[in-house]
């Protein structure tokens, strides 16, 4: 006897005669009140902790404004860092499709970044710089896949929690950046500073125009449309769902669920472990310790802001690498620590997750 499993409908239910399409506008309009009123109790709440330290918080915010959106060359590096954080992202919205929380994404990059600065090494600029970046781009994914791999193996068969083993897997990620800087990988032609030997001209990534954003970012994007397609109109991206929803139906229903799971955190692995690549090749050039510090963590809350969807990643990374970008302006016109940013930027992810989520809300949405 076989179980049919079939995903929940998420369609509008009819109301009052209503057309789809005006169902639909309803739904979008009711989410979107309730992004604005999430978003604005964030500020608020932020501004409060403005004021105690003495600054004006309309102050703050026009400068913020003023020297990030209204700057071009803020910009520019807010899309460098949208880079890494798009693809980041997607490394937690895919296993989650699948029902897996995947906190490692900061150790999936640094471990990107360490395949690929592994390959110019062992090569020693003996390579011409578009063959190595084609190899940087595979061991970086590779290198990625193998890391998220080993949490997804510790989950199939015994039952270790990946959000746990995630986790602390970008510690021993950190760990090893910090032992290949500091010791086999240490520039000798450096200043002292631990870090690695600068990349080859010519296997930088390119630029767009003249502006300094790389192709990295138009990767990037092209690999959100691809998750996007591969989860919404691909068997596996069914199956995928159907695991996520209800494991256990899904076994009775005849499906691999420990081989999608590990086929989840392998392709989302593979995806942080190429932004971990992008941003060694196109931004950095060497490791150093604070390589992609935070990046991880930002894509994670980039990812759970918009609810795992790919093509929404889009926008809430970007608008997270504004924010990551607009720290400098708090730090140097507004006195306040470059690190304030990550205190609105957590006030954001409770506020929308938190208040828009919540029973009272749905309640109220329902009503309205």
């Amino acid at each position: 006897m076989t179980t049919t499993v079939t995903p929940p409908d998420l369609s509008p239910t009819p109301d009052d005669g209503k057309s789809p399409l005006s169902q639909r506008l309803d739904v979008v309009g009711r989410l979107t009140g309730r992004w604005v009123g999430a978003i604005l109790i964030a500020l608020i709440i932020f501004s409060i902790l403005i004021m105690t330290r003495g600054a004006n918080p309309i102050t703050v915010f026009s400068e913020a404004w003023a020297n990030t959106i209204q700057s071009p060359f803020a910009m520019q590096q807010a899309l460098v860092k949208a880079a890494p954080l798009i693809l980041a992202a997607l490394a937690v919205a895919i296993p989650a499709r699948a029902g897996l929380v995947n906190v490692g994404g900061e150790g999936q990059l640094i471990i990107g970044a360490v395949a690929a600065a592994g390959v110019f090494q062992f090569t020693d600029g003996r390579l011409a710089g578009p063959v190595l970046i084609i190899l940087m781009v595979i061991a970086g994914m590779v290198a990625g896949a193998l890391w998220s791999g080993l949490a997804a193996f510790l989950r199939v068969t015994a039952e270790v929690n990946e959000a746990v083993s995630t986790l602390l897997l970008n510690f021993i990620a950190l760990d090893l950046l910090l032992f290949l800087i500091y010791q086999p990988w240490k520039d000798p032609n450096g200043t002292g500073q631990p870090a690695s030997p600068p990349l080859q001209d010519d296997a930088h990534l390119p630029l767009i125009g003249d502006t300094t954003v790389t192709i990295g970012i138009i990767i990037a994007v092209v690999c959100a449309i691809l998750a996007w397609v591969l989860l919404k109109f691909t068997r596996w991206g069914f199956k995928l769902a159907v695991a996520g929803g209800n494991p256990e139906a899904a076994r009775r229903a005849g499906l691999p669920v420990n081989r999608l799971l590990m086929s989840s955190m392998l392709l989302g692995g593979a995806l942080a472990g190429l932004g971990g690549m992008i941003y060694y090749a196109g931004t950095e050039y060497q490791l150093r310790p604070g390589l992609l510090a935070t990046i991880g963590y930002s894509a994670f809350l980039a990812s759970w802001l918009v609810r795992h969807r790919p093509l929404l990643i889009i926008v809430s990374s970007v608008i997270l690498a504004i924010l990551i970008v607009s720290g400098d302006s708090l730090q140097i016109d507004s006195d306040l620590p470059a690190a304030s940013i990550n205190i609105l930027t957590g006030l954001l992810l409770i506020a929308v997750l938190g208040w828009t989520a919540s029973p009272w809300f749905k309640k109220k949405g329902s009503e309205s």
